[in-house]
C-alpha cells in the first residue's frame, strides 16, 4: 500500500490465485543498457496487480507484490524432484528419498543427502544455504530422512579469458575486439581496455561449447577442459591449446583403427610383461584419480600410456585396448563407444564394468640405495627403480644413520643419483 507499505493479506482471503500469463519476455530490460530494470511478468496484468481489498478497514487500493515466488524457491528443492519426477500426489515418494539420500545403514554418524555436489562457490549463499533451510524444515516434519541435503560440496574453479570494456566501462563482445597495436585494442574502431575474469555472458567473453564442438567435436572439448588443471582451480582459456587435446584423440583412433583402410588393427595376441605392467599401473592410478576428482592427472596417466602403444610400433592388444577405452570413456564417451563396437561389442560400454588393476603387475622392482653424510655410507634404503630425486632426499634425511651421523648440523646440500646413492653435505 502506498500509505501504509507492505501488508499481509489475511488468511480468509487465501489462496491468492496468480493470473495466466502469456508472455513472460523481459521486454523493458536491455542488458546492454545499465538503466533499465527488469519487469517482474506478473505486474503486466494490472487488473491482478491493482486491487480493492477490504482488510477489515474499509474497501482500499492495493497494489499486489509481482515478485510472488523467486527463482530459488525451485533450485531448493529440485534434487528431491529428481527421485520421483513423475509422482502428482507428493514431491517425491519417502521410499524413494530414503532409497537415494537416506543415511546409510549402521552408519549413526552419516547425515544422509546427495553424495556429491559439484558448484560453483558463488552457490554457497543463494544455492546452498537456502536449500539447507529448506531440507532441516522438511526433515522436522517428517517428509525426508535425511538431515542434510548434500554430504559433500566440492568448489571447481571458474574457466578464465580477457575482457574488454570500453570508455563507459561497459564490456563489449570479446570475440570482435581487434588488435589494434601491441597491447592495445579496439571494439568498432573505438578504443577498449582489457581485463582478464571469470569467463561469463555479463563480461561477454564466452567461447561457446558450440562453436568448439563444431571445430573440434565434443570430446575434444571435454578432454581439453578437463585436462587444463586442477578441478578446484580456475584456469585460463586458451583456444589454440585445444588442438593438443584433439590430437591426443586422433592418436588413440590410430592405436586402434587403420586410418588408410577403416580396418581394426587390435590383435588377440596376448600383451607383454611390460606392456601388461604399464597397462594396470594406469588402471590403478586413472581409478584413483577419478575417486579424488582429479581428471587433468587421469587424462595424463592415459596420455602417457597411449604414447606407449604408439612408440611401440605394433598392433595394440585387445586385452590393452579395451580396458583403454573404458578409461577413456569418462573424458571422450563418444569416441570410446564408437571403438568399443569397433572391437566387436554389441552393447554399450556404459554397462561394461570399469577395469581394476592387478596387484601382482603393481609391485615395482626395488633397488638398495646407498646412503652417505659426507662420503661415508651412514645407512641403505630399498627403494622403487622409478623413485624421484625429492622423493629418495625426503626418505634419505629420514633415516637414522643421517640423522645420528649429522647430529646438530644442518644440511648444505644434497646429492641425488637416483635410485642408487644419496650423499647428504652437512653444514
Amino acid at each position: 500500500h502506498d500509505e501504509y507499505g507492505p501488508v499481509a493479506v489475511p488468511d480468509r482471503l487465501l489462496p491468492v490465485v496468480l493470473p495466466e500469463v502469456e508472455d513472460y519476455s523481459p521486454r523493458t530490460f536491455d542488458p546492454n543498457d545499465r538503466n533499465t530494470q527488469p519487469e517482474a511478468p506478473l505486474s503486466r496484468a494490472r487488473d491482478w496487480v491493482e486491487v480493492t481489498l477490504d482488510l477489515g478497514d474499509g474497501p482500499r487500493a492495493y497494489r499486489r507484490e509481482a515478485n510472488v515466488m523467486p527463482q530459488w524457491a525451485g533450485s531448493c528443492w529440485y534434487y528431491l524432484r529428481y527421485l520421483d519426477p513423475a509422482n502428482e500426489t507428493t514431491f517425491c515418494d519417502p521410499v524413494n528419498e530414503a532409497y537415494w539420500l537416506g543415511p546409510r545403514p549402521g552408519d549413526p554418524r552419516d547425515p544422509g543427502g546427495v553424495d556429491l555436489y559439484v558448484g560453483g562457490v558463488e552457490h554457497a549463499v543463494l544455492h546452498l544455504l537456502y536449500a539447507r533451510f529448506w531440507h532441516k524444515v522438511l526433515h522436522d516434519l517428517g517428509e525426508v530422512s535425511s538431515r542434510e541435503p548434500f554430504r559433500r560440496l566440492f568448489n571447481q574453479g571458474y574457466i578464465q579469458a580477457y575482457a574488454y570494456t570500453d570508455t563507459r566501462g561497459t564490456y563489449v563482445p570479446a570475440e570482435e575486439v581487434e588488435e589494434v597495436s601491441p597491447g592495445g585494442y579496439a571494439y568498432r574502431d573505438q578504443p577498449v581496455r582489457r581485463e582478464y575474469g571469470k569467463m561469463g555472458k555479463s563480461l561477454k567473453n564466452v567461447v561457446t561449447p558450440d562453436e568448439m564442438c563444431e571445430q573440434y567435436g565434443a570430446d575434444t572439448f571435454r578432454v581439453y577442459e578437463m585436462s587444463m588443471g586442477p578441478l578446484d582451480q580456475s584456469r585460463a582459456w586458451e583456444t589454440r591449446a585445444v588442438i593438443g587435446a584433439f590430437r591426443f584423440l586422433q592418436r588413440i583412433w590410430r592405436n586402434v583403427v587403420d586410418e588408410s583402410s577403416g580396418a581394426v588393427t587390435v590383435v588377440d595376441t596376448p600383451a607383454d610383461e611390460e606392456t601388461r605392467k604399464i597397462l594396470h599401473r594406469t588402471i590403478d592410478g586413472v581409478r584413483r584419480d577419478l575417486d579424488g576428482l582429479r581428471f587433468n592427472t587421469a587424462i595424463a596417466k592415459i596420455i602417457e600410456l597411449n604414447n606407449y602403444l604408439t612408440k611401440a610400433d605394433r598392433p595394440v592388444p585387445r586385452e590393452v585396448a579395451e580396458p583403454l577405452m573404458l578409461m577413456v570413456a569418462p573424458f571422450a564417451p563418444h569416441l570410446a563407444e564408437e571403438l568399443w563396437s569397433r572391437l566387436g561389442h554389441a552393447s554399450s560400454l556404459t554397462y561394461a564394468p570399469f577395469p581394476v588393476a592387478d596387484p601382482a603387475l603393481l609391485v615395482e622392482e626395488t633397488v638398495t640405495c646407498v646412503v652417505q653424510v659426507a662420503g661415508k655410507v651412514r645407512d641403505r634404503l630399498e627403494v622403487p627403480i622409478g623413485i624421484s630425486d625429492a622423493e629418495l632426499t625426503e626418505l634419505a634425511l629420514a633415516t637414522e644413520g643421517v640423522r645420528r651421523a649429522l647430529g646438530d648440523r644442518g644440511v648444505r646440500t644434497v646429492v641425488v643419483r637416483a635410485p642408487r646413492l644419496v650423499n647428504v653435505v652437512p653444514a
